[in-house]
């Protein structure tokens, strides 16, 4: 049978996973009566851990908000998706700009792990592979992530320094409406109330950001991911490139996804895409093997058949 320190550390666990907890459920998950969970409780705020009541006919207890509390207990599972989750975050280059932080956190939490489960965790570590190499990408400041998150959960404005591609800087107030990860970055999309049209920046192109006094309302069924999709096809690049595609925007998309391409589907799809450049395109087009059409650059035609040329002589050779 469980001493009563390890029950009285169970149901801090328990008060850990977060909201209220009943002295019914609590009683029951840890097998002894109410009276007894509240003696337990009264162990727990005798350590200095801020163990809430909350009556009503939905009240229990649950851990006061903001706490930071040792020890982080956590299960063989919750440890396993920890540590795992920091892996594949600093390795797809979704980590802040203190990306160390990420590191450090996982060296702590390996630290205070039981012998036993640090042993099993470390031999899952040790023995994982990736097909893909680590990306090293530019990453956001942390404090700039948390103010613009702090401003899309309230609906208020943020100031925004920023850098754009060619290097030009630029102060501008933003209303945001959401954070979007894509392809190893972080973007943030909203409205420029200065233009009245929509933006999407990328977040590690800002140099700070601040929150503005007032709010605003976001127009209604708002998809931000789909607001960055459409905001990386129509960016400004060097070629501007329109095609018929016999097919559907589901085969098109194999091949041209949404933030390299827009789709209007038909029997003749319109796809519009802008590149910086058209050497790729050709091997593209051969790939998706469907019947198509070259409405501009005349530049990409020439690709084109120079590409259908070296075919030919490569399968006559």
């Amino acid at each position: 049978m469980p001493r009563p320190t390890a029950r009285v550390l169970t149901l801090l666990e328990l008060l850990q996973s977060g909201g209220v907890r009943t002295v019914a459920e609590l009683a029951d998950r840890l097998g002894v009566d109410e009276r007894t969970v509240r003696r337990y409780v009264e162990h727990l705020v005798d350590l200095d851990v801020p163990v809430e009541s909350v009556r009503g006919r939905y009240g229990g207890y649950r851990l006061a908000s903001g706490y930071r509390m040792p020890p982080l207990m956590l299960s063989d599972d919750e440890a396993l998706a920890v540590l795992l989750g920091l892996v594949a975050g600093r390795r797809s280059g979704l980590m802040t700009a203190t990306n160390a932080a990420g590191e450090t956190a996982a060296a702590k939490i390996r630290r205070v792990l039981p012998q036993r489960l640090g042993g099993r965790l470390n031999a899952v570590l040790d023995s994982l592979a990736f097909t893909s190499p680590e990306r090293e990408l530019p990453a956001p400041d942390a404090t700039v992530l948390l103010t613009i998150a702090d401003a899309v959960s309230h609906h208020r404005p943020v100031s925004i320094r920023y850098t754009a591609r060619d290097g030009r800087h630029s102060e501008r107030t933003l209303h945001p409406y959401g954070l979007v990860a894509h392809s190893g970055r972080w973007y943030v999309t909203g409205a420029d109330p200065a233009i009245g049209e929509g933006r999407t920046f990328r977040l590690d192109r800002i140099a700070g950001a601040r929150t503005l006094p007032g709010s605003f309302n976001p127009p209604e069924g708002v998809d931000p991911a789909e607001l960055v999709l459409k905001g990386l096809a129509t960016a400004s690049y060097r070629h501007e490139v329109t095609l018929r595609i016999r097919g559907t925007a589901e085969q098109i998309r194999t091949l041209l996804p949404a933030s390299v391409a827009l789709i209007e589907e038909s029997d003749w799809s319109r796809v519009e895409l802008r590149v910086e450049r058209l050497d790729w395109l050709p091997g593209v087009l051969a790939s998706l093997d469907l019947p198509f059409v070259i409405e501009r650059p005349d530049e990409l035609r020439d690709l084109v058949v120079a590409l259908a040329d070296r075919l030919k002589e490569s399968a006559l050779r």
